[in-house]
């Protein structure tokens, strides 16, 4: 009698072997992982800085971006529940769609803020969606291939350690290396090209696997192809966008940790932008420059020391100077590559008629802040010529606990004066500034000129003696002259005064009132 036919048994599943050592295609998808995990960082720091950079407040921009990115995230990670088969297929489509959209949002966003303006915040959100949703997708998809070799708990372990450490790499490598070196569209596109290289890694790792090998191959190489060729003509790319924004022929670009710096060249003269942002123009620069330092410098007498915040582009400094009894000027600019541009290029050197290269002249690149934290030396005069607080970086140093350092670097008998925006447009704003002087126990003599460029634009003296209307002026001014100084300290009736806040670093009310107050004249 035959024996009993045992029954069938389904074969057991294969269970990692926690003993042995990671295999070359688990390192390479880690190391994968680490590419993913920088790229996918890199395209949100870019999104975050071209909105601050095109819609200002920049505190406001990074946090919805981030927001977006991450939920876009979270999203692409609940999809990824989809992908059952070809996991190795899906996460290379997966790649090449990030490079291509990644790479390509920084010069995308350039030249939709160029040729359509109004498109610039439903383009930046969308892209940022897609691409947050994409890499979403990415390492869980990573995750379930090494899932295949590796037990649970160092699975999770080593993805999130490598996904961190390349996080962090691109954190510090954006703002110190990438966007100083490459600017913003050379850097998305070489991150989109990295994007790419992993695309095509994953191809050589699983091309026993994929299915239409050539096809995954011929996609990758068309990738590669236009990151390249966007990598070669992004010079072309930046001009072509650049040249539509600034209408003018642009003489020098830089990007800088803090900045992008443009000077262009057309009717009205030399004009320079930061972040889009017109500074000055030839034509009437003197008109605002002239207001700023005069009134302030002539009536203390004989000022010796003198500081100038910002205005690193010395036109400030070439005022200053026109008086003899100046012995130095301290200069103090958070970004380098100001000074050094409007001191080495001759033809921006010599718009402030060579001031920086003055030997009473002395160049401090640091924060303003710090500077008069850790500052014991006084001066007569303080010249404060920050840009507009468009952002609550720049809005700090428009506080009460930042004049109330000003205050202490004051000597006696000194006078600082400080741009304050324009108390046409901006009324609610200008008053702020004031307000906010005035609460740290300092005199104020507020002021305005009328600069072709910008308008009415306001000024504010601050002191610990009332201002007086000063003698004389220095010779060969083109705007101010004695009689016609008292006519700047009256404001009509549309520009007086109204209740303001105090502007504190704990609220940055000042910023609120001048997004909402300028806001409306871009609306218009």
């Amino acid at each position: 009698m035959s024996s009993p036919t045992p029954p069938s048994v389904a074969p057991a599943p294969a269970v990692p072997n926690p003993t042995s050592g990671p295999r070359p295609i688990d390192i390479a998808l880690l190391i994968s992982v680490f590419v993913v995990a920088a790229c996918g960082l890199l395209y949100e720091l870019a999104a975050g800085a071209l909105a601050s950079y095109v819609l200002g407040d920049s505190v406001l921009q990074f946090s919805t971006i981030i927001g977006t990115y991450l939920f876009a995230m979270g999203l692409g990670s609940w999809l990824s529940r989809y992908f059952e088969r070809q996991l190795p297929a899906h996460f290379l489509r997966i790649e090449l769609l990030v490079a291509l959209i990644g790479g390509a949002l920084p010069a995308t966003l350039f030249l939709a803020n160029a040729y359509a303006p109004g498109a610039f915040r439903f383009l930046l959100y969308g892209m940022v969606l897609v691409v947050g949703t994409l890499v979403g997708l990415e390492i869980p998809l990573v995750m379930r291939i090494l899932k295949r070799n590796v037990v649970l708990k160092d699975l999770v372990s080593q993805v999130l350690t490598f996904d961190y450490l390349g996080a962090l790499a691109v954190s510090l490598a954006f703002p110190l290396l990438l966007v100083p070196h490459l600017g913003l569209i050379r850097t998305g596109l070489l991150f989109g090209l990295m994007n790419a290289a992993v695309a095509l890694w994953a191809v050589w790792l699983f091309r026993h696997e994929l299915r239409r090998l050539q096809a995954h191959l011929f996609a990758c190489l068309m990738v590669v192809g236009l990151l390249l060729a966007g990598l070669a003509g992004a010079e072309q790319i930046t001009s072509l966008a650049e040249d539509k924004f600034y209408q003018d022929r642009i003489i020098f670009t830089t990007a800088t940790p803090y900045q992008r710096i443009v000077v262009t060249q057309g009717r009205y003269g030399h004009r320079l932008y930061l972040n889009g942002n017109l500074q000055f123009s030839e034509s009437d620069e003197y008109r605002y420059h002239e207001a700023l330092v005069h009134p302030a410098m002539a009536a203390h007498g004989a000022p010796k020391r003198v500081a100038v915040l910002g205005g690193g582009d010395g036109m400030a400094v070439r005022e200053i100077l026109k008086y003899p009894s100046v012995e130095s000027v301290t200069l103090v600019e958070l970004d380098p590559a100001m000074t050094r541009i409007f001191s080495e290029n001759p033809t921006l050197a010599k718009l402030n008629g060579n001031a920086l290269q003055n030997p009473k002249v002395t160049i401090v690149n640091t924060d303003a802040f710090g500077w008069l934290q850790q500052g014991t030396d006084l001066f007569d005069v303080i010249v404060v010529d920050f840009p507009d607080p468009t952002n609550f970086s720049i809005g700090k140093l428009y506080t009460n606990s930042f004049y109330a350092l000003l205050d202490k670097r004051l000597a006696a008998s000194g006078y600082a004066v400080v741009q304050t925006t324009s108390p046409l447009v901006a009324r609610q704003s200008f008053w702020t500034v004031v307000q906010t002087i005035e609460s740290v126990g300092l005199s104020t003599a507020p002021y305005h000129a009328h600069v072709p460029s910008f308008g009415e634009w306001g000024y504010v003296i601050a002191s610990r003696r009332p201002w007086r209307l000063p003698d004389a002026l220095p010779p060969g001014l083109r705007f101010l002259s004695p009689p016609s100084l008292p006519l700047l300290f009256d404001f009509p009736l549309d520009m007086a005064r109204v209740p303001a806040d105090v502007n504190r670093l704990s609220n940055q009310a000042l910023v609120h009132s001048y997004e909402r107050e300028w806001g409306k004249v871009v609306a218009h």
